[in-house]
């Protein structure tokens, strides 16, 4: 059975006969199977799952992780659906500056950096030069992950026409990457299979052949040239419509920025103007890379068959970090301090995130489910003590028993 349509809770987000009402939905209780789904050829923006929670379909003799019988899995249901009653309310009550202002106008400020960032580099003065190298660094990662993950979600704006367009702005023209995959993995898979093995369980991040330190320290650095490639040869899986566009707009994308080296910085080289570009695309890429798999690797890991519901999913396998201004900005809180939040509730913008925060980790607190929070720090000292097992062996499957 294909993947559903769905969406948990999306301020205007409810269609009714092709247009967009302003009643907010509330999550999908259905589950449709991934069996024989594959990542579309065409169009992968306008079919977003984010709401639903995938999974194999359940007989009257199927049980839940614990060995309960099915019925015993309906007050799971009740709990999300509750706790989306409690968040609906507080994306009912907030402005449109609140649900999607504050994000774009953090894009919007980005966006005006670049030339302060721009003609700092003509300077021959060591400190001036470097700010210029920090301020493109910090605004390439503010719209190529804030923008790109955003945008994969349809989180910058009720518009679907309007998403589509920024979807392909800041995920093929600013990030070098196409964006039917890009979304079919994040939200399609990442999403609805959050730590399920073989699915999302975060191992697209896992390079085993390297050491940790390799991995950890070294390896971040080279993100700005595997993007490209990786995406490159994720475009024998699209229409061939859709990766001519991706072509033009990784073209564009690449050409616009040593443009504006050579023209508006003074480069003279190309080599120079292309050391320049990685070093600024790269400056954020260890904390990238340390994030996607901080959040996850390392929590408990299910089989397809075998998982809990949606609400024990993302309460489990889903980790936050403290609130850092730098990563807060360039990022993201849904990528941050607010990453279990932005699992429950995918459509939601960074802003709604951060404002549901209080809600959603009370509401878990008192029903007796994880919140999981853990520091930086801590989290690389972790993934220092235990490279071998939790990214060069598989991890093992999670059994929990009843789960009620």
């Amino acid at each position: 059975m294909p993947l559903e349509d769905g969406d948990p809770l999306r301020p205007g987000g409810r269609q009714v006969n092709g247009q967009v009402s302003a009643i907010p939905r509330l999550p999908a209780v259905g589950e449709p199977s991934l069996r024989g789904a594959t990542a579309p050829g065409g169009s992968r923006t306008a079919a977003m799952a984010e709401g639903w929670e995938p999974g194999p379909a359940l007989g009257d003799g199927d049980v839940t992780p614990g060995g309960a019988p099915l019925r015993a899995r309906q007050p799971e249901e009740a709990l999300m659906t509750e706790l989306s009653e409690l968040v609906q309310k507080v994306v009912k009550s907030s402005s449109w500056w609140e649900r999607h202002g504050v994000d774009i106008s953090i894009l919007a400020c980005s966006f005006l950096l670049l030339p302060a960032g721009l003609l700092c580099l003509r300077s021959a003065q060591a400190i001036p030069f470097l700010v210029g190298v920090l301020t493109l660094g910090v605004v390439h990662h503010t719209l190529t992950v804030k923008g790109s993950h955003l945008a994969s979600h349809n989180a910058l704006t009720e518009s679907k026409s309007w998403s589509k367009v920024w979807a392909i702005f800041f995920i093929e023209l600013c990030s070098a990457f196409t964006v039917e995959q890009a979304t079919y993995n994040h939200v399609k898979i990442h999403h609805g299979y959050t730590n399920v093995i073989g699915l999302g369980d975060s191992s697209t991040w896992k390079l085993p052949f390297l050491n940790r330190y390799v991995y950890m320290f070294i390896a971040p650095l080279a993100v700005p040239i595997l993007t490209p490639l990786v995406a490159l040869d994720l475009l024998r899986n699209v229409e061939w419509k859709a990766a001519l566009r991706t072509l033009c707009c990784m073209f564009l994308g690449f050409y616009c920025h040593y443009w504006l080296l050579l023209h508006v910085s003074g480069f003279q080289s190309l080599w120079s103007a292309l050391l320049c570009m990685l070093v600024t695309r790269s400056l954020l890429a260890h904390p990238y890379i340390h994030v996607n798999i901080f959040q996850h690797i390392g929590l408990p890991m299910f089989a397809a068959d075998r998982k809990p519901k949606r609400i024990h999913l993302m309460s489990l396998g889903v980790l936050n970090l403290p609130r850092n201004p730098l990563l807060d900005w360039s990022f993201g809180h849904s990528l941050i301090s607010c990453h279990v939040e932005h699992h429950l509730f995918p459509s939601l913008s960074d802003n709604m995130c951060l404002k549901i925060k209080p809600i959603v980790s009370q509401y878990l607190k008192q029903k007796k489910l994880p919140y999981n929070e853990d520091t930086y720090s801590s989290r690389l000292w972790l993934f220092l003590q235990r490279y071998e097992e939790l990214m060069v062996h598989a991890p093992p499957i999670t059994e929990l028993v009843g789960i009620q």
